[in-house]
């Protein structure tokens, strides 16, 4: 993996193939993390597990981008977990910064005709980035959750700009905290989990045109989680830290623990301390679009319902009280304020298998519920759609055909996540995807995870994030932090 062309080198090529880069970063030259229309955004990859690099081929191809450094406290290795039956496999997928370097490094070499090119760096530690690589101008953050915040709210003091895979925390203090630096800085963030599919319009024009009526509850249900949870277990599986592993680093602000691989790579988010569970590995996909739709503010109320654990302990069969990991299964209720009204709502949410009970008038159509879906329920009926709104259907409504073919939807340019970002990176307006936008949506996740977790009904004051009517659940509000983390 080592190579021998560096970024001087490259910065010559490219000039002239017309691929020009500036100089210096933004944050050198004093703006508040953007740089001009005309230069690259010099990104470094914090996190280069299997999702990370999924997504890099994508965000290589894109001229607007520069990736110049890659972090994470794995040196490599071919054990990370992937999803699917087994088929005998004797290594799961690779992943690690020489892993992602090594990809960088390859692509811009090949790029620009050269064997070799060594202008991607890699680092284990991200302060070690921030203090050595003078020339970033973003940072991508592809960590397990419970690092999210805090290299955001690191890159941010430092007027780096920040994309970010879901969640912007698995802790409402530190999601309030990430955010809050944010709009104080004026630092132009973004969440990977945004979503603008064309189908949502057209069920927002039929919300619109009345044709369920006034809308009284909205559900949506997952079919994960796809990882082990629900153990109210700490791991058994306890081998030594593997070589070129950094464990004290990937725990960051996370109290120190045995290190077992259960808690690593792609099985993190099943658990309380890393992970932010099904309702941010997918709510941030679906009800971030819901709430636009139906214009909603912050949750009042959360109420959840968890599935539990027993075991058979000195001849006696019990409970087993769960401080540890989400439940297998769990149903979630909130009630929603609709903005600029004095209307509410009910959302149901619906993990582990459980989803809303069948319609009527779905099975008069010998139809069965999605595996993954969203249901809008009007005084006058339904829609239904597949989870990223595919295939919405009316149901409950009279000549349902002749009204959905007399409304006409209206013509929107479409935009993905990355136009979006990369524009607000260079001056443009602040993107839809923000961590400013997604306030209310991140905060909705972290008071539903914590009904989750106390299995109760809880009451919010958003202000002073705090729990009014059951006092032990304030105590998860926010993280347990490692001395010299605190956020």
């Amino acid at each position: 993996m080592e190579t021998n062309f560096n970024r001087r080198d490259f910065l010559k090529n490219t000039a002239t193939a017309g691929l020009a880069l500036s100089i210096l970063p933004s944050n050198v030259l004093g703006g508040v993390g953007r740089v001009s229309p005309n230069d690259k955004i010099r990104v470094a990859l914090i996190g280069s597990g299997t999702q990370a690099l999924e997504m890099l081929p994508g965000w290589l191809k894109r001229s607007e981008l520069q990736f110049v450094s890659v972090c994470d406290p794995n040196r490599m290795s071919y054990d990370y977990p992937t999803w699917g039956d087994p088929g005998g496999e004797t290594c799961g997928a690779p992943g690690g910064r020489e892993v992602g370097q090594h990809r960088i490094n390859k692509y811009y070499g090949e790029k620009i005709g050269k064997e070799k090119y060594n202008g991607c760096t890699a680092h284990a530690d991200f302060r070690e980035l921030f203090d050595k690589e003078t020339g970033i101008d973003a940072v991508f953050i592809m960590t397990p959750d419970h690092i999210h915040a805090t290299v955001a709210i690191a890159a941010m003091k430092k007027k780096i700009m920040v994309g970010s895979h879901k969640p912007v925390g698995n802790f409402m203090h530190e999601t309030r905290v990430a955010i809050e630096t944010a709009r104080t800085t004026g630092v132009p963030t973004q969440m990977f989990a945004f979503q603008d599919p064309k189908e949502h319009y057209v069920v927002e024009e039929w919300i619109k045109q009345g044709v369920i009526g006034k809308v009284t509850e909205l559900h949506r249900w997952t079919n994960r989680p796809m990882w082990p949870q629900g153990s109210p277990f700490l791991p058994s599986n306890t081998p030594p830290i593997p070589e070129g592993f950094d464990w004290d680093l990937w725990l960051g602000p996370a109290l120190p623990r045995v290190y077992s691989p259960d808690y690593t790579h792609t099985v993190f988010r099943g658990w309380y301390e890393f992970g932010a569970g099904c309702l941010a590995d997918m709510g941030y996909y679906g009800f971030w679009v819901d709430w636009r739709v139906l214009n909603l503010g912050m949750p009042l109320v959360a109420e959840a319902s968890s599935s539990f654990t027993c075991q058979v302990k000195n001849f006696k069969s019990l409970w087993v009280k769960n401080e540890l990991s989400y439940p297998h299964a769990a149903t979630l209720r909130w009630e929603v304020p609709v903005k600029n009204s004095t209307d509410s709502i009910n959302v149901f949410w619906y993990e582990g298998g459980i989803k809303p009970f069948s319609l009527k008038a779905l099975r008069a159509k010998g139809k069965t519920l999605p595996e993954e879906g969203v249901m809008f329920v009007g005084e006058k009926g339904c829609i239904l759609a597949n989870y990223n709104y595919q295939n919405p259907e009316l149901l409950g409504v009279d000549n349902s055909d002749k009204i959905i073919a007399s409304i006409k939807t209206p013509e929107v340019k479409l935009t993905d996540f990355n136009e979006d970002m990369i524009n607000s990176f260079r001056g443009g307006k602040e993107s839809r995807g923000s961590y400013i936008n997604c306030q209310t949506i991140a905060e909705a996740i972290c008071f539903g995870n914590l009904a989750i977790r106390m299995n109760q009904r809880l009451e919010w004051d958003n202000k002073n994030l705090k729990v009014t009517n059951v006092p032990e659940a304030n105590e998860y509000v926010t993280r347990k932090y490692r001395e010299g983390w605190e956020l």
